[in-house]
């Protein structure tokens, strides 16, 4: 593989460069890696505590190194995607096993940089605290307890979408029905009983990965599988990057499957937020729903996990909202800043349906299935 060396697309304004010494002697040393199940993407086989203990804290710039000639300089470390669509960085996710690399709203690291299992790589401090304030400003955690919740929707993050001309009791969107490692599960099962739900799309999950589910347990989900087993879940296996001609194809055929059916549809992946959100706002648009009808709704997940509003607190809510402006960039391939109230954003939804490979008929029936 050529020899490759980059840099991360995004840094806050309010983010300086004077917040350390480069050249602190803060390095992982020479390690190996490992291949991410889900989405292909690089974990290097440190824990996050482990990664911490070396001297490493989220808010760092670190430079990578790979033995098969890729260097990577100045990535941020964050404890969540804190980049701008497509920026690399390191991320330690609460929860996840490894500290991993990855690109925002991107495809697999591991293919972008030809790793193999046999691959090492080095990871070194190259600047202490330099994206710290964009780690403050971002970073959100959530608890899994049910009794910090204020009702089980808001628990499940389970809520019917509303906007433009979309039909009641059409569309709903929620956290897992099925994958419980957040514990809500059942509740989103139940909830998903008492709308009606006819018919899913299963954003995040193969067949293989639903019955892993299935054998644990704490599986908890009666209605989900019926559905499951009637063939009414349809398991699109979806990763986070909706810019990829994959992503279009696969979400347009399912679009047009939904829109054969008969009753109400649930949208759904792991927390329901980013996938989700993609595909909630491509439907919205479709519906004719207004650009601030469309960040409303994304930015209701932020308020049920985070208690995130605007009145609470002003500028994270501002930066947040800029993945759901993003959504609707790329859905009229607009440029990054462009007033939203501005977007034809039905039209740009057309547009993305066609690129799946959905012929104006099958569009229209699409919009018929969602709208009054």
């Amino acid at each position: 593989m050529k020899p490759t060396r980059t840099a991360p697309l995004f840094c806050a304004p309010s983010d300086s460069a004077a917040h350390g010494c480069r050249g602190e002697a803060v390095s992982t040393g020479t390690i190996g890696v490992i291949r991410e199940a889900e989405f292909g993407n690089t974990y290097i086989d440190k824990t996050i505590d482990a990664f911490h203990a070396l001297g490493f804290a989220f808010g760092d710039s670190v430079n990578l190194s790979f033995d098969n000639g890729t260097v990577l300089e100045d990535v941020p470390y964050y404890s969540g995607y804190y980049t701008q669509i497509g920026g690399l960085l390191l991320c330690g996710y609460p929860g996840y096993p490894h500290v991993l690399l990855a690109r925002n709203y991107g495809d697999s690291t591991w293919a972008e940089y030809g790793v193999t299992a046999d691959t090492t790589v080095t990871v070194t401090l190259h600047e202490k605290g330099k994206y710290r304030k964009t780690q403050e400003l971002f970073s959100l955690l959530y608890s899994d307890a049910r009794s910090d919740f204020c009702s089980d929707a808001v628990f499940a993050n389970f809520r019917e979408m509303r906007g433009g001309k979309l039909k009641a009791k059409t569309l709903f969107r929620s956290a897992s029905p099925c994958d419980n490692q957040h514990g809500r599960a059942a509740f989103a099962d139940r909830l998903t009983k008492e709308a009606g739900v006819r018919f899913v799309l299963d954003l995040s999950d193969t067949r293989e990965k639903y019955f892993s589910y299935t054998e644990k347990a704490d599986f908890d989900s009666p209605y989900y599988d019926a559905l499951f087993r009637a063939g009414l879940v349809l398991p699109l296996a979806l990763n986070a990057n909706y810019r990829t001609d994959v992503f279009a194809k696969t979400i347009s055929a399912a679009f047009a499957a939904m829109a054969a059916q008969d009753g109400p549809c649930l949208i759904h992946c792991m927390e329901g937020k980013d996938r989700t959100g993609f595909v909630c706002a491509l439907a919205l648009a479709l519906a004719g729903a207004t650009a601030q009808e469309i960040i409303d709704d994304y930015m209701i997940t932020y308020e049920n996990y985070y208690g995130l509003t605007k009145e609470s607190n002003p500028e994270r809510y501002e930066a947040v909202k800029g993945f759901a402006n993003e959504f609707l960039y790329c859905l009229c391939g607009a440029e990054r800043g462009t007033p939203t109230d501005t977007l034809n954003l039905q039209s740009g939804a057309e547009a993305y349906l066609r690129r799946g490979g959905l012929n104006d008929l099958q569009i229209a029936a699409v919009e018929a299935y969602l709208t009054v």
